[in-house]
């Protein structure tokens, strides 16, 4: 298990630095963590296996996805990822008033 996390972890953040603007990656690596935290979390509902206290579970794996995506997110410039997830074009036209 613990070489799967290593992998799941390992490998997008490899993918990242290689195809990604610089700026973008860390954006990018904490969105991935979380997505790949929620499909931890779905697999430990579906498959129910009993807890012991010496192996590593899913629900481990996902609370280790979230704080590492959280830590890219705080290390990350805000404004970068506000790029990153607002759309690309000119200023927006001003609302009429009343």
């Amino acid at each position: 298990m613990l070489t799967l996390f290593g992998l799941l972890t390992a490998l997008p953040a490899v993918l990242a630095l290689h195809l990604l603007e610089p700026e973008l990656v860390l954006p990018t690596f904490s969105v991935l963590l979380f997505v790949e935290a929620g499909f931890a979390v779905i697999a430990a509902r579906l498959i129910h296996v009993p807890d012991d206290a010496d192996n590593i579970t899913l629900w481990d794996l996902a609370g280790g996805f979230t704080l590492i995506g959280c830590a890219a997110a705080v290390f990350g410039e805000p404004d970068q990822a506000a790029l990153f997830l607002t759309e690309q074009g000119g200023p927006r036209p001003a609302a009429p008033r009343p």
